[in-house]
């Protein structure tokens, strides 16, 4: 049996830390801030960061009463954002008795989604952006 304090465990669990460190020599920023529609803050929502050039990754995070944080990649970023609005109910099942769930649209305009003009140059260390989206 292996104990705590034993050489190979200790061995074994930094070599998986310095791999998992290891798995990204990208730099990363973090970005927050305040995001408002119409002159008010989302109340719910997500922003995601995409590179511009394809390539990297994207990351992305919540917005909930109108701030958001996100680690994002360091580099040039095209950037969505999407208010979901419940527009309704649907029911989840094809049966008389099936509970209903949530309809939802977008409610902020394609400009800043699907459509998006929106970007970021992001860059090491702290990144402070606010977003003023117009409702129309």
């Amino acid at each position: 049996m292996i104990g705590i304090d034993s050489p190979r465990l200790s061995f074994g669990l930094l070599s998986v830390l310095v791999v998992l460190m290891g798995c990204s020599s990208e730099q990363m920023g973090d970005v927050s801030g305040l995001v408002t529609l119409g002159g008010t803050p989302v109340a719910n929502g997500a922003i995601t960061f995409t590179p511009v050039d394809g390539s990297g990754r994207t990351a992305g995070g919540p917005i909930k009463d109108g701030k958001y944080t996100a680690q994002v990649p360091v580099g040039k970023m095209q950037v969505s954002i999407t208010v979901p609005r419940v527009v309704g109910k649907k029911k989840l099942y094809n049966t008389p008795d099936s509970p209903e769930g949530d309809l939802y649209d977008e409610s902020a305009p394609a400009k800043y989604n699907s459509q998006t003009e929106l970007e970021l140059d992001v860059t090491s260390g702290r990144n402070a952006k606010d977003w003023s989206l117009n409702a129309k």
